[in-house]
């Protein structure tokens, strides 16, 4: 071969050459990037591709009362049973289902549902059944040569020691659903978790829940675990929660209450903070962890007196004659009426084509001004003043002013706004003018206003503050689970703040007072060791002459406002008459000022020969 050929051939290669040199290049560029430059990367990757996860869950923090000494709310060792189909022979798989539908004491059907064909083969871990007790778990190791793939794994359950009349505040949890992980996916939560359902579980569940471990197993290529790989990050149990509940209030304001259908609240009027809240009927949580929990929930729900409604928030009624405060408040701010010019009752009178009855007839209250129109809650008074002196858009703008209509902001879910009607609404609505017959409704709280037990107490919260109304919380601290030390601390927040003179709330206060110790409030009020204030209502339902019981009281009625305590208490219409909400107000008054019990406030006060006192414990 010539030189020329030489040097054409060596000319025809070199891109050749330069192509297969840059391939060459790029790989081994390649491969520095992949082990060198990007190494931990793809080591990383390998193993979360060689790993299966298993999740530990965290221990829920505990639920402590204001004292801060015994917990509400526990967490009990329980057990949860799991399965990996894939390592369950096919010929098996029958007769597996049949053994552990025995020792889980559960229907074969339910276990095929969560184990169906598609997933027989996979290696992931099932779980089969959560709040399984040591016994079963001891079975399940004595007989673990028969049961392939089967396993358990530590899952502790809530148990609630305070129920009753709690079960409202604390509320209760339960396994997390499609809807619910939907919402919260990017929460670290899992198809697995157990969140809170309602009350302070619900409302603080993040608080609470804490953070679930991981067990780390490495697998082969076939998902099969592979001995001595495990690598466990240990859970973090969840954050305490100390409440502004007074165990004591709150087992006085049950038994005051008794077995009626109906509601009280106790406040600190100075801070917002929640002694007490009853609502009745009331539950047990501790039903949620029972493996009957679906059947007794239904009962629950079938329930025609709605025990899982909190009345004290979520339940709206008319106001009754406990508006009238916000009457008297708006009558001497804006002049409205001469406080001592006084309106004749006669104990009815006729307007247009209706007679409007007072709630005490012929012969009437008589000549009555402000005050003693309170005091005996003359209705007379009330209409006529209201209609044809304050007029109806004062009515709304104060009610409003003292929060009706809009949420009382507590940190507890599924609360009602209630409802606070207006001409314009009523023209919305039913393409009806506002009449005058609605003014005189809408001012001794009936017609369509209505109201939850809380805005009432916070109304009355407003006249003990003068125009303040502090955001009602039930959440006083929250606490490291593991040093106990306070992580934060919840402090008074206005909710409400109405630039009224100070001496209007005074004279308003002066009139509540006369209704505890000369109105008609004089008899279930009376208490020679606390001057009381308050008002009485009597909600009219239908038309069968059935009525709602109201009393709104606090005391001592001469003491700083940081020593008083505010009662709302409503007894329902389907309870037996007997004018109830004032005695018990003044029971649970007695019981907290005094730090008694509720046989001690019963006797202090000459109850314990009532009637409805043995009716209210023994029914």
């Amino acid at each position: 071969m010539n030189k020329d050929a030489k040097q054409d051939i060596c000319h025809k290669t070199k891109p050749l050459s330069f192509f297969i040199f840059l391939i060459m290049f790029l790989y081994i560029y390649r491969l520095f990037s992949m082990q060198i430059v990007h190494g931990e990367q793809f080591k990383r990757k390998s193993q979360d591709i060689s790993q299966r996860a298993s999740v530990i869950p965290a221990q829920r923090g505990e639920i402590f009362d204001r004292a801060d000494d015994i917990p509400m709310v526990l967490n009990t060792d329980s057990f949860a049973v799991d399965i990996i189909p894939g390592e369950v022979p096919a010929s098996e798989f029958s007769t597996l289902l049949t053994r552990l539908s025995a020792i889980l004491k559960i229907p074969s059907s339910q276990i095929q549902k969560k184990l169906p064909p598609a997933v027989r083969q996979d290696f992931r871990t099932i779980e089969l059944k959560t709040n399984v007790d040591y016994e079963t778990v001891v079975q399940i190791a004595e007989n673990i040569d028969s049961l392939p793939g089967v396993s358990w794994h530590s899952k502790p359950v809530r148990n609630y020691v305070e129920t009753r009349s709690f079960s409202h505040i604390i509320g209760y949890v339960g396994d997390i659903t499609v809807q619910e992980l939907t919402a919260v996916y990017n929460k670290g939560y899992t198809q697995n978790s157990i969140i809170g359902k309602a009350g302070v579980e619900k409302q603080y569940d993040e608080i609470l829940r804490g953070t679930d471990g991981v067990e780390y197993k490495t697998v082969d290529a076939k998902g099969r675990y592979i001995k001595n790989t495990t690598v466990v990050h240990p859970p973090k149990t969840g954050n305490s929660l100390v409440l502004t509940l007074d165990r004591k209030v709150q087992n006085l304001a049950e038994l005051a209450l008794g077995k009626r259908i109906g509601a009280a609240v106790v406040l600190r009027p100075a801070t917002g903070e929640v002694l007490a809240m009853v609502s009745y009927p009331f539950f047990d949580q501790n039903i949620f962890g029972n493996e009957n929990a679906g059947v007794l929930y239904n009962k629950l729900l079938q329930d025609q007196n709605n025990p899982l409604l909190n009345r004290v928030i979520s339940a709206a009624y008319p106001p009754a004659s406990t508006f009238k405060v916000i009457m008297n408040t708006a009558i001497l701010n804006e002049k409205a009426f001469p406080t001592d010019k006084t309106v004749t009752c006669l104990g009815e009178i006729e307007y247009g084509d209706r007679i409007f009855r007072c709630h005490i007839r012929k012969p009437g209250h008589g000549k009555l001004a402000l005050n003693d129109a309170l005091a005996q809650s003359c209705d007379i008074y009330y209409w006529t003043v209201c209609r044809d002196f304050l007029g109806i858009d004062k009515i709304v703008d104060y009610a409003s002013r003292f929060g009706l209509g809009q949420s009382t902001g507590i940190d507890l879910p599924n609360q009602t706004d209630g409802f606070l009607p207006s001409p314009k609404w009523k023209e919305r609505k039913f393409h009806e003018k506002w009449l005058n017959g609605d003014t005189m409704n809408m001012s001794i709280g009936q017609g369509y206003t209505t109201a939850s037990p809380l805005q009432i107490a916070n109304s009355l919260c407003m006249i003990i503050n003068d125009g303040i109304i502090y955001k009602p919380h039930v959440l006083k601290e929250i606490r490291s689970s593991d040093t106990n030390e306070i992580i934060k601390r919840i402090e008074p927040e206005i909710l409400h703040k109405e630039n009224i003179p100070p001496e209007v709330f005074q004279q308003v206060r002066y009139g509540m007072n006369l209704v505890t110790i000369k109105g008609e409030a004089r008899y279930p009020m009376r208490n020679t060791m606390f001057r009381l204030a308050g008002k009485t209502g009597t909600a009219e339902v239908g038309l069968q002459n059935r009525w709602h019981s109201w009393m709104i009281a606090y005391g001592p009625y001469d003491a700083p406002k940081e020593e008083m305590i505010a009662v709302a208490v409503i007894v329902e219409a389907v309870n037996q008459w007997e004018w109830w909400a004032p005695y018990a107000a003044n029971i649970i008054l007695q019981g907290a000022l005094a730090k008694q019990t509720f046989e001690e406030a019963v006797e202090f006060l000459g109850f314990a020969s009532l009637p409805a006192i043995k009716r209210g414990v023994d029914e």
